[in-house]
């Protein structure tokens, strides 16, 4: 029997299952959303903490291994993805963070002159309409929408320590780095309420489980997008007994794999750089040579101290203290519990403090222990500060494997390989490690594990940095947005593939550049937009708002 629907939708996560439930909620459409992943009720996914669970090995993440970097010495390192309904929205830390407004005034400089509108003034009201805040309604912030944002449930006294330590250095308190200005020290927000993750599934997908017009399928992995004349028409997937089956799309097709998977369904369907598809025997329908290219993401490197004291979360669960603990969140959504840890935070820019934010960093009160950290310290309280390149200038690349999308693609991130990057992240280093020597944590360390704070020259940091960077988790840029002469734009700026019909990609890999902060919330912009876009509703624009 041939199946038909109103619209197909590629990647259940976060912006996908934002578009899919917002097009078939809203326009009663028949809508298909196939998820390549695993369902996202499971008490690990709930629970804030399930993450340092889940990080490392599990069935609800895809590990994606990076070529080896030659800059790096030839490193090769994992981009964990989420491979369950709400994608990232469902294992991340769930940080609610939406960037700066200067990052989308340019996306709308780089994208040209358009209809759609991608300033702040045109972002902002779907950000608003997304957001239940538990404590700010004003003009940044909505407090009705599906998406539930909190302040943290539980604090850490290292995260409290941590954001004195910042303030005793000279960089002010924030109250919201979603607000006014994004530099300081604070606490996140999260994508939560009373412990309780607010995923994009939640959010969006689950209030319409019993609605006929949404048809979600798990562990349904897209083998290829089918084109005819120019127009995408259908789409083949593979059940979870590895049989292919073939739905057709009425309408549009929107693929929202995210910024390692969605090039790689584009690719493998016929549509990307032609001498690349041919290489793999592939026919190639369209010849973009932007698909894949233009991969950005957000560089992390780690500095680590042990404690004096039992400070942090390490032993917090153990015997009597977890069954409390977890009776506590179970009863009433407090206590520690309801913390991914990642509590609080800062921006600065190390080198012009009055600048734009350059770095971010998240202060967790745990001591983070890979193989190499191992060598140095045993398992004991601590914590652990990242910093994070907000607006790197690296670029890197998606290819293909082979022709079969079952071959996880081949993928350089680049990380912190421009120089501007790697002399950003040195100076990040070096400002954080004064953190432990200042204010309230200097009295509560042991020593500092990483870097050597012996020896604090660019050279030694920056042997550090190469030694220790890893994804933020935030790849982006893969088939952009771009203005109508741009060679390497992949998007018009209504998110559609240029050359070809009723085919729209709405995840992170539509963006010209990376936001400066966490992704997950323009993700969910994103398929709410794209939604919009598909059902021909007017702008929210509303006026701007710096």
């Amino acid at each position: 029997m041939v199946e038909r629907f109103d619209h197909i939708v590629v990647g259940g996560g976060s912006a996908g299952c934002v578009a899919a439930a917002r097009l078939a909620g809203e326009s009663g459409a028949r809508v298909l959303l196939l998820e390549a992943g695993h369902s996202h009720h499971h008490p690990l996914l709930d629970m804030p903490p399930g993450i340092f669970k889940m990080i490392n090995g599990s069935k609800f993440m895809r590990y994606h291994s990076s070529v080896p970097q030659e800059h790096l010495g030839g490193r090769v390192h994992d981009i964990p993805q989420g491979n369950v309904l709400g994608g990232g929205s469902s294992v991340n830390a769930q940080v609610y963070m939406r960037g700066r407004p200067a990052d989308y005034d340019e996306w709308e400089e780089t994208i040209g002159a358009n209809t759609a509108g991608w300033s702040w003034a045109d972002v902002l009201p779907h950000f608003r309409r997304m957001e239940g805040n538990n404590r700010l309604c004003n003009e940044r912030h909505g407090a009705d929408g599906p998406l539930l944002v909190s302040d943290p449930g539980h604090v850490n006294e290292i995260s409290r320590w941590f954001v004195q330590s910042i303030q005793s250095l000279g960089e002010p308190f924030n109250t919201d780095f979603n607000g006014a200005q994004q530099r300081g020290a604070g606490f996140y927000q999260f994508m939560n309420r009373a412990g309780k993750r607010s995923s994009a599934a939640y959010a969006y997908v689950e209030p319409l489980k019993n609605n006929p017009n949404l048809t979600v399928r798990l562990r349904s992995p897209v083998q290829g997008i089918n084109l005819q004349n120019g127009r995408a028409t259908s789409v083949t997937y593979r059940d979870a007994a590895g049989t292919d089956h073939e739905v057709f799309a009425d309408g549009e097709v929107v693929v929202a794999a995210g910024a390692l998977v969605s090039p790689q369904v584009l690719m493998v369907s016929g549509i990307g750089p032609a001498d690349h598809l041919r290489e793999h025997g592939i026919e190639c329908h369209i010849d973009l040579p932007g698909v894949g290219q233009n991969l950005i993401d957000h560089p992390e490197v780690p500095i680590i101290a042990t404690a004096n004291g039992p400070y942090g979360y390490f032993k917090q669960g153990v015997g009597w203290r977890m069954i409390w603990n977890g009776l506590q969140f179970k009863l009433f959504g407090s206590g520690p519990i309801t913390s991914a840890g990642v509590e609080a935070g800062a921006f600065v820019n190390p080198a012009e403090p009055d600048a734009p934010p350059a770095i971010q960093a998240f202060c967790v009160p745990i001591v983070y222990l890979d193989r190499d950290i191992l060598k140095l310290v045993s398992d004991t309280y601590g914590a652990t500060i990242t910093t994070v390149v907000v607006k790197p200038k690296s670029r890197g690349e998606v290819r293909l494997r082979s022709a079969k999308m079952s071959d996880m693609p081949l993928v350089s991130p680049n990380l912190l390989k421009d120089e501007a990057d790697m002399q950003a992240m040195v100076a990040g280093q070096r400002f954080f490690v004064r953190a432990f020597q200042t204010g309230p944590l200097a009295k509560r360390i042991d020593r500092i594990v990483v870097p050597n704070q012996e020896d604090l020259s660019d050279a030694a940091l920056a042997a550090h940095c190469r030694k220790t960077v890893k994804t933020n988790y935030h790849p982006a840029g893969t088939c952009r947005m771009g203005a109508a002469q741009d060679p390497l734009a992949v998007l018009d700026a209504t998110m559609r593939v240029r050359g070809v019909d009723n085919l729209r990609v709405c995840d992170m890999s539509a963006v010209p550049n990376i936001n400066a902060g966490n992704t997950n919330a323009p993700a969910m912009m994103l398929g709410d937009r794209c939604a919009d876009f598909i059902m021909e509703r007017p702008p929210l624009r509303q006026g701007a708002v710096g």
